[in-house]
């Protein structure tokens, strides 16, 4: 670091040997550093697309809990659950006695591909909903949710 140089001055600065090890040295972080921070903005985005469902999941539960489970089979979607630019749409459908609230995102962000599916299963229980994520999401194989 510090030199003399012909004339008997001190020289004082790094050699370019040193600036080149820091250069590969914060080129090695940053290739370690950024799919970990895409892979966590990912899922922070995905959020978004996880809170639509609950308003559709609350309407299922009020919808059971007062007229029961045989009485809503058919409740519509309403256009202020997919309020998120990251959500497609909210839909509910009947399956074998279950219910299945499913959230379809958009492909705005491109870790997050419209088959990254949200879907929740209802099982009617004693006059209510046991909700659990439904294997056949599609955020499962991605690892969004």
């Amino acid at each position: 670091m510090h030199q003399n140089n012909c004339f008997g001055k001190k020289v004082v600065g790094f050699t370019l040997m040193e600036v080149m090890m820091v250069v590969a040295i914060v080129g090695i972080l940053a290739a370690v550093a950024l799919p970990s921070y895409q892979s966590y903005a990912d899922r922070a985005a995905y959020a978004d697309v996880i809170s639509a469902a609950v308003p559709a999941r609350t309407e299922v539960d009020i919808c059971v809990q007062t007229r029961g489970a045989d009485q809503c089979e058919a409740i519509p979607s309403q256009p202020g659950w997919a309020v998120s630019e990251l959500v497609e749409g909210v839909s509910i459908s009947v399956d074998d006695s279950n219910f299945l609230v499913t959230v379809e995102p958009s492909t705005l962000r491109g870790g997050i591909g419209s088959d990254d599916t949200y879907i929740l299963s209802g099982i009617p229980q004693g006059g209510s909903l046991q909700w659990s994520l439904d294997e056949s999401s599609g955020c499962l194989s991605s690892g969004l949710c």
